[in-house]
This record gives structure tokens, C-alpha cells and sequence, in this order.
């Protein structure tokens, strides 16, 4: 027992300790700095997609924060896609038709994926942004983000999405983007921000339903031999979930994605082929999406210990740290010391439960934007 119990915690500790600690090491050998674009402004033209389904209360919002942004006009094309949306979404996006604003809408709802493939047929320029309705973007977002294609070794773009007073979720957002930023100095991006993030026209192929459309951007940005960056002052801005049941099945899903799109992949894990991006990939991805199991088994192997002081006050302490996941579950308090042991038990079972729907077979087609 005390095997498991070490190679558990060994585990553990490397997800979410050992990992960063490699990708500072990492990023220092290779300088530890992003490159600067500030003072070579980069504007291309740009095809800026958004995916909607049933957002009426949101999209006049997010399509006059699109309006608003510090771009050229010109050089800004807007595609909004209605996923077969049943609310009054249709009616008010053209409204703003008279502004330039495009609208298609599938007459038939198939997915996130197929949305986006419908923008990508009608998109006319040389870089893609995907941008979902519920994020509001800062207002050199744009212009941000597309400095870095000044560089042609680069392909994929990621901009930062930030939940102010997020609690849980906006906590291991941070803790997403200080990995994301690490992993950016080391070469490559292994997924970049689902509701922000560009790519060149040329790299961008169509979606398969069933993928991360955002993870499999970055994926196949890296096997056409381009690096996939993050731009961290390219911000934006968005609520949480309004639920940690909605958060979970969110998390559920995405997930879920993310693994039919890894092994889609599977080959960019070999190292000897792409080197460093084998060991991120691997690390951040499936090290990390196995990572509850590990804890399910530290927990059980401690029970079987508990006649030595030092592992039965790690016992204990586990108990109280799940203890307060359940009362912030169960909505009672919602002060962090809740709702950060609550989002982190949740993240880590939700990865289980795609596991286990992705072993028998399961695969998400239709798309359910999250309510924030």
C-alpha cells in the first residue's frame, strides 16, 4: 500500500507542482522571454468567427464589443454563425447587418464544429479569429493577438480569457494561462483559449465533429511544423458558470473532446519525432486528465495506513479537503476556501467521468454553450 500510496502522491505532485517547476527550467534554457511585436504593428486582414447558438441575451453585447474594437474596419470581416438557434439570436444579429456585421445560420443544428466549418467556407481573409459570445474582449484584444503573426513561424495565436471573481473556476483559469504563458517561451502551446484564439487561413483545416476545435487548431498548427503561441496582453473577459452542476457537464464535455482529439493526434506524443512538445503534451494533457484516478487511489491506500501519525494526518487532511468540496457543492458558503477545493474535486472527477464515456464509446456531437 505504501507503493501506491507514493507513486499516487508522486504523480500528483508532478501534475500540478513538478510540471510547472519543468516548464520554468524549460523556459529559461530557451531565454524566458515572449517575443515583443509592440513596435512593429502587424495588421492583416481578418475573418473574426463567432459561434452562436440560442444567445439572445448576449450576442447585440458581444457583437457591439466586436464593433468597438481598435482595428481597422476595413480590414475587420464579422461572421456571426446561428447553430440552428431557436430564441431571437437570428433577429438580432442582423441588426447590425447595415454595419457590416454576416450572418448563416445552419437550418439544421449539427455542432459547434459544423458552425465554425460554415464560417470558415464564407471567411474571406488571411487570419482567423474565433471568438465565442460569452467572452468580451479588451480593446487592442485584436490588434494584440495579431502582432505575433509578424513572425511566419507562427500559426496559432492564443489569447488570455480572465473571470473576474471567478472563485474555483477563475483560479485554475489563472493557474491554465501561467502554463499556457511557460509552455509558450518553450516553443509550443499544447491547447490554446477556446473562446479567443487565431490561426493563419492557410494552416486552418476543417473541423471534425467531435474535436476541440481550439485543441485541434494547436495540434495541427505543430505537425505543419508552426508554433502555436500565446499573446497575453490579446485579453478577454467573462463570467463564470453560473452553476458548478452546468460547470461540471461543461467540463465533461470538453474534456471529452480534448481526448478524441489527442488520439486523433496520438503521434505528436513521440518524442523522438517532436521532442520537447511530446513531454508537454503528454504532461499537461493525458498526465493530467489521469490525475483523479491517482488521488481516488491516495485516498483508499491512506486507509490502510492510518496506524502511523504522519499518514493518518495526510488522511485527515484529505478528508477535510473533500469536506469542504461538498459544502461548496452543496451551496451553502461560497467563500473560496470553498469553492477552490470544490472546482478542483470537480475538474478531477469530471476527467474520470470522460474517461470512462470515452472507453464505451461515447463521443460529444451537439455543442451546449455554457450559461454564464
Amino acid at each position: 500500500m505504501k507503493f501506491i500510496f507514493w507513486l499516487s502522491c508522486g504523480i500528483i505532485l508532478y501534475t500540478y507542482l513538478g510540471y510547472p517547476l519543468l516548464l520554468i527550467l524549460l523556459s529559461q534554457k530557451k531565454g524566458g522571454k515572449d517575443t515583443d511585436y509592440s513596435c512593429a504593428p502587424f495588421e492583416p486582414n481578418v475573418s473574426l468567427i463567432i459561434p452562436v447558438h440560442n444567445e439572445e441575451e448576449i450576442i447585440g453585447d458581444k457583437i457591439q464589443n466586436t464593433l468597438s474594437l481598435d482595428y481597422p474596419k476595413e480590414k475587420l470581416e464579422i461572421i456571426v454563425v446561428s447553430d440552428s438557434s431557436t430564441d431571437r439570436t437570428e433577429e438580432i444579429v442582423r441588426r447590425y447587418e447595415e454595419e457590416g456585421v454576416k450572418f448563416f445560420k445552419q437550418p439544421v443544428r449539427k455542432g459547434k464544429a459544423s458552425a465554425l466549418n460554415l464560417g470558415l467556407q464564407e471567411a474571406q481573409q488571411e487570419i482567423l479569429v474565433f471568438s465565442d459570445a460569452s467572452i468580451f474582449l479588451a480593446g487592442d484584444a485584436l490588434r494584440n493577438i495579431l502582432n505575433s503573426f509578424a513572425d511566419g513561424r507562427i500559426g496559432c495565436v492564443s489569447g488570455e480569457d480572465y473571470i473576474p471573481g471567478g472563485g474555483g473556476e477563475g483560479v485554475y483559469g489563472k493557474y491554465e494561462l501561467f502554463l499556457r504563458n511557460l509552455e509558450s517561451r518553450t516553443g509550443s502551446i499544447v491547447g490554446a483559449s477556446g473562446c479567443f484564439y487565431a490561426q493563419r487561413r492557410s494552416l486552418c483545416e476543417p473541423f471534425p465533429e467531435g474535436m476541440a476545435p481550439d485543441f485541434f487548431s494547436v495540434l495541427k498548427t505543430v505537425e505543419k511544423g508552426f508554433r502555436a503561441v500565446t499573446e497575453q496582453k490579446a485579453k478577454g473577459f467573462m463570467r463564470s458558470v453560473k452553476s458548478p452542476q452546468n460547470e461540471f457537464e461543461r467540463k465533461v464535455r470538453t474534456l471529452l473532446r480534448g481526448m478524441t482529439t489527442i488520439f486523433c493526434f496520438r503521434h505528436l506524443m513521440n518524442p523522438f519525432q517532436y521532442g520537447i512538445f511530446s513531454i508537454l503534451l503528454i504532461s499537461h494533457k493525458l498526465v493530467r486528465w489521469w490525475a483523479g484516478l491517482f488521488l481516488i487511489l491516495l485516498f483508499l491506500s491512506n486507509l490502510f495506513l492510518l496506524s502511523s501519525i504522519i499518514y493518518a494526518s495526510f488522511f485527515w487532511l484529505q478528508l477535510a479537503f473533500y469536506a469542504l468540496a461538498i459544502v461548496g457543492w452543496m451551496g451553502l458558503s461560497r467563500p473560496k476556501i470553498f469553492r477552490i477545493p470544490l472546482f478542483f474535486s470537480m475538474v478531477n472527477l469530471s476527467a474520470l467521468v470522460a474517461w470512462i464515456k470515452y472507453i464505451s464509446g461515447f463521443r460529444q456531437e451537439i455543442w451546449e454553450p455554457s450559461k454564464r
